[in-house]
């Protein structure tokens, strides 16, 4: 049999376990909004003219979908798989829109991990407070050693 190279050999946090997840919350905040729009220019007006916006289907002012997803980036780098932790591919289905002061729930669980290199498949999904499910898909994660750095 051929000598199967350990690929996490150095990573802070080591390999995780298959099923292992972490959760992360925070209330969104009509800031989030502002700052993702200086990063990006995205001024759609459900997210700023509150009398347009409840006139949608959304019938309030929502945040922007990376605000949303951006609490999976601190699910991943933070704590699992942990630092040195970056998305390799994401595949979101965005189910319901959040809005300005809602408190979100961002989930990660590792449906599988390599042994050869530091990459793993997890389960993402984004939660309301009522439980209803905002984003879901899945993720790719590479995680790089930095032990030694």
């Amino acid at each position: 049999m051929a000598n199967v190279k350990d690929g996490w050999r150095g990573v802070l946090n080591g390999k995780p376990e298959v099923g292992a997840f972490a959760e992360r919350s925070r209330t969104t905040r009509m800031e989030d909004i502002q700052a993702f729009t200086a990063m990006t220019g995205d001024r759609n007006p459900v997210h700023y003219d509150e009398a347009l916006a409840k006139k949608t289907a959304f019938g309030k002012l929502i945040v922007q979908g990376g605000v949303t997803t951006g609490i999976l980036n601190a699910c991943v780098a933070e704590d699992l798989p942990g630092p040195g932790t970056v998305f390799l591919n994401t595949s979101l289905d965005f189910r319901k829109a959040v809005g300005v002061g809602e408190t979100i729930t961002g989930r990660v669980e590792v449906a599988s991990v390599r042994d050869d290199k530091p990459i793993c498949q997890l389960k993402v999904s984004v939660r309301d407070s009522a439980g209803d499910i905002c984003v879901e898909g899945t993720a790719t994660t590479y995680t790089m050693p930095l032990e030694g750095l």
